[in-house]
């Protein structure tokens, strides 16, 4: 069995302590999930594989080839919840055109004004979820303004419509939007799988750390064969899912979250 991703990045302190400090025990799947996939769109993708820093002077908040090395785990997720009849919710970002609703996220990047005043010359609006996984007419779309999918947005409550005991977590960044998704999760007494290869940072240190310790405390991060077999398992049936619509909603506009 190959060791976890965050091993490269411990001291042998650090391991000792994880080892006898009782923390990483395995919480176990829920029995009714949803899956979640958090800020997979351009902004965060490119519109192509790139080397990251080819892509960020594009997208400042690209995460390069990884999210697209990240791209077929997620389609095999979404797929096998749509055959199974699981829920599948996207979180993705909203701005005002003038983007004054971005409040604090101006204050720790050099080059917001970009959201504001330009975009890339494809004309490609960055909170555009990825076509590669784009939601099906079943799927529920949660607009965000910070980096939880559940501050400030109807994500509970979908939840509790839909009688989920647990979420699978996937997306992007996970030092960023994933984390703090997976820790608002915890605080409302979800039971959580992160799929370790669907989710991608810019950073890959920021990434393995943030793993770990989720995996330390919050959630199982589990591979994504795993989460495969445990839908597998599931009935079909289990959920009452919107019937949407064939025609797409409006894009939102404005790409700050990271």
């Amino acid at each position: 069995m190959s060791e976890p991703i965050w091993n490269q990045f411990l001291t042998q302190r650090d391991k000792a302590v994880f080892a006898s400090s009782g923390y990483g025990a395995r919480g176990g799947f829920g029995k009714r999930p949803a899956l979640l996939v958090i800020d997979v769109n351009y902004a965060f993708c490119d519109e192509r594989p790139m080397p990251i820093l080819e892509s960020i002077k594009r997208w400042r908040n690209s995460c390069g080839e990884d999210a697209w090395i990240a791209m077929p785990y997620l389609k095999s997720l979404i797929d096998k919840c749509h055959a199974k009849g699981v829920p599948v919710i996207y979180t993705t970002g909203v701005r005002r055109a003038d983007n004054w609703d971005s409040g604090s996220w101006i204050w720790k990047n050099g080059r917001s004004d970009e959201d504001k005043f330009s975009r890339p010359a494809t004309n490609v609006d960055g909170n555009e979820i990825v076509a590669e996984i784009a939601p099906a007419p079943q799927d529920i779309v949660v607009l965000k303004q910070k980096p939880s999918g559940f501050f400030g947005t109807n994500m509970a409550s979908y939840l509790t419509l839909l009688g989920c005991d647990s979420v699978i977590v996937t997306g992007t960044t996970t030092s960023g939007c994933v984390r703090a998704t997976v820790l608002d999760a915890f605080s409302l007494n979800y039971r959580i799988a992160l799929a370790e290869e669907g989710c991608f940072d810019r950073s890959q240190a920021s990434h393995a750390i943030n793993l770990c310790d989720m995996n330390a405390k919050y959630a199982d991060v589990v591979k994504t064969s795993e989460v495969l077999a445990f839908l597998d398992s599931l009935p079909g049936g289990m959920y009452n899912l919107p019937p949407g619509t064939a025609e797409p909603a409006p894009a939102p506009k404005r790409a700050v979250n990271f």
